[in-house]
């Protein structure tokens, strides 16, 4: 018998169903706040979860190459070059950058340079009344070449410290206005951008399916008839970054050409497509002006009629362009469709906690809520104070 008693008891824990009780309190008050916070969380998981973060897909960041082609040509007459066509290969500069490309915009030429003496710019360093106020072998860090230790006559009321350097020297403190190559506003460049998201095996170019060879002779960037040619007009990428053309050719300056690849891949492929917009990223505080704009020197090598090696310096200012390419593509996962789904429920089992924590705290009632809350056994019980195994739920009459 006793064998066979053990046998049942085990059966019964074994196939036995135990299930709470439910205890319904009809409280306007806390069935309210039991229904609000269940609905703030539900609209939480659904509006900024599941809509905005898109929490049920997994993700992949871009992967992209971009080459660009600048087209355009600019005639000049200056009084130290005259008559000047520049075309491509002398206005960007270098050919090929790494995702950026450069647009001269303005020049200050310093043509018939040779290696021999000439005196120094005069600056605070420079100026000097013998030749004990030059040094030989002597190279100031702001100066143009190495002191030969002579005062010379730089003009009729001012001396300086002869140098061993290029000459005759660069004297860039006269930048001509307006621009000289101020017309490069009306020049186009073709940008074509590769992208892929490995993970999910997916891959595009910002040439889109439509755009063919004719499409391309004719159209031009426009956000409004055109938002999908790839061909822009420097002009007007200038004035969408919110700056004038003519002012930044001055001087130079850094313009972001941004492409956004930010993809649902849950939808057809048709439907990733790039989007553009444009910023300056060089500094134009007015407040903090010290060194503005973007600039640099370059020189152009030839031997002059007697043989001897002559250079052309050339102090290049211009707009450089920075293509920077971002996105995000995501896809359906069930992964991470548990994980949200659980961590949505975890929530919801906290509202009844937060409800019996308020019944048993804030309510007036408190003191009849608790004793069908817990049940308190005699001194004969085994325990002093237990939990039931009561389950509360809240509504109204």
């Amino acid at each position: 018998m006793g064998c066979k008693n053990c046998c049942s008891i085990c059966l019964q824990c074994l196939f036995g169903y135990e299930t709470n009780v439910m205890l319904v309190i009809n409280n306007k008050g806390v069935g309210a706040l039991f229904r609000l916070i269940q609905f703030m969380i539900i609209a939480y998981v659904a509006v900024y979860v599941c809509w905005i973060q898109r929490a049920y897909q997994d993700t992949d960041s871009v992967i992209s190459s971009v080459s660009t082609k600048v087209k355009g040509n600019i005639l000049t007459n200056t009084s130290i070059e005259g008559v000047h066509v520049w075309d491509v290969p002398e206005y960007v500069i270098p050919p090929q950058g790494e995702k950026s490309f450069f647009v001269l915009t303005n020049v200050i030429p310093t043509p018939g340079q040779t290696q021999s003496k000439c005196p120094e710019i005069p600056s605070e360093v420079t100026k000097c009344e013998s030749d004990s106020d030059c040094i030989e072998g002597h190279t100031e860090v702001h100066g143009n070449g190495v002191q030969t230790g002579h005062c010379v006559q730089y003009s009729d009321t001012i001396k300086t410290c002869e140098v061993h350097a290029w000459c005759p020297l660069e004297n860039d403190t006269i930048i001509p206005k307006p621009a000289l190559l101020g017309a490069a506003e009306h020049f186009t460049v073709l940008i074509k951008n590769n992208i892929q998201y490995p993970k999910f095996n997916f891959r595009k170019r910002n040439l889109l399916h439509h755009i063919n060879s004719t499409y391309l002779k004719n159209c031009t960037f426009d956000r409004k008839t055109d938002p999908h040619c790839p061909i822009f007009r420097l002009g007007h990428m200038v004035t969408e970054a919110g700056e004038d053309f003519s002012v930044m050719a001055l001087k130079g300056g850094i313009i972001g050409i941004l492409i956004d690849w930010n993809c649902d891949l849950e939808f057809p492929e048709r439907f990733c497509i790039p989007k553009y917009s444009f910023s300056r990223l060089d500094n134009k505080n007015p407040e903090n002006n010290v060194a503005p704009g973007y600039n640099f020197r370059f020189a152009k090598y030839y031997k002059n009629n007697k043989s001897i090696e002559t250079r052309t310096l050339i102090k290049a200012f211009g707009i450089r362009f920075d293509v920077i390419v971002f996105g995000m593509a995501g896809k359906f996962n069930i992964v991470p469709t548990i994980v949200n789904l659980g961590a949505a429920l975890a929530c919801l089992s906290l509202v009844t906690a937060i409800c019996d924590w308020v019944m048993l705290t804030c309510m007036k009632d408190r003191d009849q809520y608790a004793k069908r809350k817990f049940i308190h056994l005699n001194q004969n019980g085994d325990s002093v104070l237990l939990f039931s195994m009561e389950t509360t739920s809240y509504g109204t009459p």
